[in-house]
């Protein structure tokens, strides 16, 4: 399988993961698409770096040629799935009341325990 290929197929399993799997509807949302751009200012960045200096190198016949700021264009459809597949889960985690209550200062229960007994002394 070509890097190309598995780049495509992370993004559609990302998507169809966001849409019908997790129903988080991510991709539907303006405020994501605003945002996006950052994080792929910052992938540009990090790419770069890895891949203008030589630490990281793909086999020209597994990528389709494109390249942005010495990456091939690839690894912005690998980034988007990462990012989509990150996001709709923790999205899908958060609506589940997975550690919706903080999890340090104030209102952890560990610490109101702390407090009172240093009260106290």
């Amino acid at each position: 399988m070509s890097y190309t290929a598995a780049a495509l197929l992370g993004v559609a399993g990302a998507v169809l993961v966001d849409l019908y799997v997790l129903r988080t509807r991510l991709v539907r949302r303006r405020v994501f698409w605003a945002t996006y751009p950052i994080i792929v200012f910052f992938q540009l960045i990090s790419n770069g770096i890895l891949t203008g200096r030589g630490i990281v190198r793909y086999d020209p016949a597994a990528i389709v040629g494109v390249r942005l700021v010495h990456a091939p264009v690839e690894d912005l459809l690998f980034g988007f799935a990462l990012v989509l597949l990150t996001l709709s889960t923790w999205v899908w985690l958060g609506r589940r009341g997975v550690q919706a209550g903080p999890a340090a200062g104030a209102g952890n229960p560990l610490y109101r325990r702390w407090r009172d007994r240093a009260r106290s002394r």
